[in-house]
Order: structure tokens, then C-alpha cells, then sequence
């Protein structure tokens, strides 16, 4: 009987933590639990390769790392991406590096009510 509770216990504590952990991991970068979809294919139509996308909370202004993941989109192609910071946001600014070292600057895209996005230059 003692060990049987001494198991709950320690189920209910180890519960606890993760629920602790998701709500710190959501705080710090995580996923938003809002139920938004924040995925969003996007296209490359600039003629030339995508080398690099970041996104900033429109509220922050702070982009975040790469969401290509150091792969670049050739001209023509696209890819899926999920532009979440676990803020909750839905209103980000999109930084693109385009091969050859242009930067394309576009402002309050709503992730949240997108599905693709062409990206243009």
C-alpha cells in the first residue's frame, strides 16, 4: 500500500513537471498553445536563390534564427515553415537574404490567417 502510494506520488510530481517544462518551453520559443496554425509554405518567386528567413513578433521586433535551417529555397520552389515564437502573435515581420546578399524586409504578415506566402521582389 505504501509503495502503491508513494508510485502515485511520484507519477503525479513527474506530471506536474512536465506540464512545468511545456509552459517554460512555450514561454522561451516554444510552440504557441493557442491553437493558431502558424505553418506557412512559403514560395520563392525572386528570381534567385533563398538563403536565409527570420521572423520577428511585430510586438518584439527581434528576429529569430533561421527557419530554413541553413537550407536554401531555389527560385521556383517552396517550402513549409512555422513562424511561431510561443508568444502567441500572429502579426510577424519576415527578413529574407536572397543569394547575392539582398535583403527583403516585409512587414506584418498574419501567420495565422495564411496559408503560402510568394515572396517577391
Amino acid at each position: 500500500m505504501l509503495a502503491r502510494r508513494l508510485f502515485t506520488t511520484a507519477l503525479i510530481a513527474a506530471s506536474l513537471g512536465v506540464s512545468i517544462l511545456a509552459d517554460a518551453a512555450a514561454a522561451q520559443g516554444g510552440q504557441s498553445r493557442d491553437g493558431q496554425n502558424r505553418r506557412v509554405r512559403v514560395h520563392n518567386q525572386t528570381g534567385v536563390a533563398l538563403q536565409k528567413l527570420q521572423a520577428a513578433d511585430v510586438r518584439t521586433g527581434t528576429f529569430g534564427a533561421d527557419l530554413l535551417g541553413g537550407t536554401p529555397v531555389p527560385s521556383g520552389a517552396s517550402t513549409p515553415v512555422t513562424i511561431d515564437d510561443g508568444a502567441g502573435g500572429c502579426l510577424y515581420d519576415l527578413r529574407a537574404e536572397l543569394a547575392g546578399g539582398q535583403v527583403l524586409l516585409r512587414e506584418n504578415i498574419n501567420v495565422c490567417r495564411i496559408a503560402d506566402y510568394y515572396l517577391t521582389r
